[in-house]
């Protein structure tokens, strides 16, 4: 599993790489080159490609130029149009002497009139101007020659990060480079998870570029970027001699009226993610209505008014909170006083991890004070705007700091916290934080929450199957990954304007992370 780092944490790894583990420079540059040259290898045939390689003056140019060479000696016409000058130095300096002497077209660019057409007529640019360390804001001619790029190439690779954002806080430095790909290297860059950068990266890649794993523990980094080999090392294969009590017992508290669907879909992913037994505590005016719809869900109807759960409930479902081995509660609940007695009663008697969703989140902001008295783990899944409710916060502050705010609630109260977003991000009380990778546009749609708090209670459940017991915190991860995944499979059978919440749970079943 790749990290996410800061720039000056980039900067250790790199001395670290040199001095700790005798890994010249140039070795590293030569590597980052072949990285990014396999990845135009995957995505064409390179040979019948021309390719507009644009180079700054530092060590990401000196990548740059490392790149053109590798292509100009697999045949490829390459041209090299150098952004600043031809001062460079170290590494950099190393590859420009070497390309000096091949017969590799070198242009310097000391206006733009014309570029435009130049950059159209090569096939693919590749973006080596700035890399991490722009400071400040792109004038001049490189903020000409960045707009032009945009606006005329055909395909963009970037190499390390877009030209023109800041790696660390994901701003856009004036102007940026909108990438096809980024081929990142050692680890991820955090700016590429935050936005508007994240909007700019296109399909990122990381490659290790030979950096040891010891290297990159050495230096105690904190950000976590979940993938397919994370998610398989946690979640096992089901063992031939089990039955369905070995999978864990659940009970969801959801759904009001006009709000059955959202306590139907979260059950179903609840089940389709693993949980052995789920149990639906509903209002009774929907009782019937989810008895109709589910035939693996039982359900618990319990007294409402006006079509929402009653405080007595709490009572009501006292047992079975000592039954099970999670509880989700929140989704499609309302809000009114009775489900706000209703969250505290669970949250002051659940034992079990607590998932805290949607209206339950609303119901705690009232008056987080519930929270000092809570005996279970507990795991919040906000948007920004839920996020903005429990905090006090404005909902654009906590959009440009999501990874200090998420530390902050997590240390204070506790909790796991699931910040929502394109990137979600979760943050467990030790601060150890997770950026997810999956996902896409087309599941901006209702339903999509209670579908990942399903898919999250259903996996928190099953785990009591495993020997070893595993972290809440990991067992989100791998709900949000999962979640995430299930929308990249949909786009594919139904594009993301049609994509909608149940059809998240319809893929499922196209997740095959795990079988042996």
């Amino acid at each position: 599993m790749f990290k996410a780092c800061y720039a000056s944490e980039m900067r250790a790894i790199d001395r670290a790489a040199e001095q700790t583990g005798a890994i010249p420079g140039i070795i590293l540059m030569e590597n980052a080159a072949i990285a990014c040259v396999n990845e135009l290898k995957k995505t064409f045939d390179i040979n019948n490609k021309s390719v507009a390689v644009f180079c700054g003056k530092g060590n990401n140019g000196g990548d740059g130029l490392a790149i053109a060479r590798h292509l100009y000696n697999m045949g490829v016409n390459v041209n090299i149009f150098l952004v600043a000058s031809s001062d460079f130095k170290g590494d950099a300096a190393v590859n420009f002497d070497i390309v000096k002497n091949m017969d590799i077209p070198i242009d310097t660019i000391t206006d733009t009139e014309g570029l435009e057409y130049i950059v159209r007529s090569f096939d693919i640019v590749v973006d080596a101007i700035f890399g991490t360390g722009i400071n400040g804001t792109v004038r001049g001619i490189a903020y000409d020659i960045i707009r032009i790029i945009n606006e005329n190439a055909r395909y963009i690779l970037s190499v390390d990060v877009p030209s023109g954002i800041n790696s660390d806080s994901g701003e856009i430095c004036g102007v940026c480079i909108n990438a096809d790909k980024t081929v990142t290297f050692a680890g991820y860059k955090i700016g590429m998870f935050m936005y508007p950068a994240a909007d700019c990266t296109g399909q990122i890649v990381p490659d290790s570029i030979s950096v040891p794993d010891y290297i990159i523990e050495e230096q105690n980094l904190q950000i976590n970027v979940t993938d397919k080999e994370f998610v398989k090392s946690i979640i096992k294969p089901r063992e031939k001699n089990s039955q369905k009590s070995d999978y864990g017992k659940l009970l969801i508290i959801a759904g009001s009226r006009g709000m059955s669907g959202a306590a139907y879909m979260a059950s179903q992913a609840a089940l389709k993610s693993g949980a052995g037994l789920v149990t639906l505590a509903c209002p009774e005016c929907i009782n019937t209505v989810l008895e109709t719809k589910t035939t693996e869900v039982m359900t618990m109807p319990l007294e409402d008014e006006d079509g929402k759960f009653l405080s007595v409930a709490g009572e009501k479902i006292k047992e079975k909170l000592s039954s099970v081995g999670a509880v989700l509660i929140g989704p499609g609940m309302g809000r009114s006083e009775g489900v706000t007695e209703l969250v505290r009663y669970v949250l002051r008697n659940s034992h079990v991890p607590v998932i805290v969703d949607a209206d339950a989140i609303n119901a705690v902001a009232e008056d987080m004070s519930v929270l000092s008295e809570c005996a279970c783990e507990l795991i919040f899944t906000p948007h920004a705007v839920e996020f903005s409710r429990l905090t006090g916060l404005d909902v654009s502050y906590i959009e440009e700091n999501r990874i200090q705010v998420s530390k902050e609630f997590a240390e204070e109260f506790g909790a796991v916290l699931l910040l929502k977003g394109h990137h979600t991000l979760v943050t467990d009380p030790s601060l150890v934080q997770y950026i997810n990778n999956t996902g896409n546009p087309g599941m901006a749609t209702g339903g999509s929450g209670d579908v990942l708090a399903g898919i999250i209670a259903g996996i928190i459940a099953s785990s009591h199957a495993y020997e070893e017991k595993k972290s809440v915190y990991e067992l989100v991860c791998i709900g949000v990954y999962i979640h995430g995944l299930c929308g990249d499979l949909g786009v594919k059978h139904y594009g993301e304007r049609a994509l909608c919440a149940s059809d998240l749970i319809d893929m499922l079943k196209e997740v095959h992370l795990y079988e042996k």
